[in-house]
């Protein structure tokens, strides 16, 4: 559970805006303090929410009955069509956070209306709320939003930017394709799926055999092969190595660790071969990426 404290609204004190226009918004808070910090917020209604938790983790207080609790490296979004949901927010100690808010309008001007489901005319008045855990790639987008130096007038497009990389990678998901693959329509398959990708990235470092995951997922190889690529839009061990990649950079771009130290951590016993890899998804060696820093 958050600590409680008696301290109200100082997480005011704490936010930092990044970008800002009428249609979108762009902050990030750090509560570096011993104890929670709490204040005031609102759900404002036609407005897209997103809450991305990068460290430690925050409550949501919608009144004495109900909250939810967001972990490290969780995101939340929220939509509601119908009304501003006022609600109390705590950050607990030692927690970052981004918040990202962009109005229906300028969405729909960013995607098609059948990109997304909840901009089709149909569903233009539901109430939409979604909980994922936050992929590497969008992790070190949140991460570079702290690392910027630059004179006020380059930050602004720089932030411009940034919003769209984080809507564009939020958004960029793979959805089954039920029609082209048969065994995507059995749900139980689908699970099986996705608990072998989630069986994987907890052994990324030792990754087993396609056999052994098959065979720990419940699946024969062709199942969890096709079935894989379907999903994801990638082979299983290829999303590994953009997984592996992903967690490259992030690592990288912390700037306490060398090359070698990464490549080890990220499970590879030889450091070329990390190099040689890094090299082929970003096209520059991690010693030429961390000097353009």
């Amino acid at each position: 559970m958050i600590q409680e404290t008696e301290t109200k609204n100082t997480l005011e004190s704490i936010i930092r805006e990044l970008y800002d226009r009428d249609e979108v918004s762009l902050s990030v808070a750090d509560n570096k303090t011993a104890g929670a910090l709490n204040c005031p917020a609102e759900l404002k209604k036609n407005l897209i929410h997103f809450y991305f938790c990068i460290e430690g983790s925050a409550s949501f207080n919608f009144g004495p009955h109900y909250s939810r609790e967001i972990q490290r490296k969780r995101n939340y979004f929220f939509y509601n069509p119908e009304k501003d949901l006022p609600f109390e927010i705590s950050l607990a100690p030692n927690t970052r956070m981004v918040f990202l808010t962009i109005t229906l309008e300028h969405l729909h001007q960013l995607f098609l209306h059948d990109t997304l489901p909840f901009l089709k005319p149909d569903n233009i008045n539901r109430k939409f709320y979604d909980e994922r855990e936050i992929p590497a790639s969008l992790m070190v987008v949140l991460n570079q939003l702290s690392m910027v130096n630059m004179s006020e007038a380059a930050e602004k497009l720089y932030y411009q930017g940034k919003v769209l990389e984080l809507l564009s990678l939020y958004f960029s998901e793979k959805k089954a394709d039920t029609e082209n693959c048969p065994f995507l329509n059995d749900e139980d398959t689908v699970r099986k799926i996705k608990n072998a990708k989630e069986y994987l990235l907890k052994k990324s470092e030792n990754p087993p055999s396609l056999k052994e995951l098959a065979k720990i997922a419940g699946l024969n190889e062709y199942q969890l092969k096709v079935g894989f690529k379907q999903i994801y839009g990638n082979t299983v061990f290829g999303f590994l190595l953009d997984h592996k990649m992903d967690n490259a950079q992030l690592l990288l771009d912390t700037a306490k660790y060398k090359v070698n130290e990464v490549a080890y951590q990220i499970g590879y016993t030889n450091p070329s071969h990390f190099i040689a890899a890094f090299k082929k998804k970003f096209g520059v060696t991690p010693k030429k990426y961390l000097m353009g820093k």
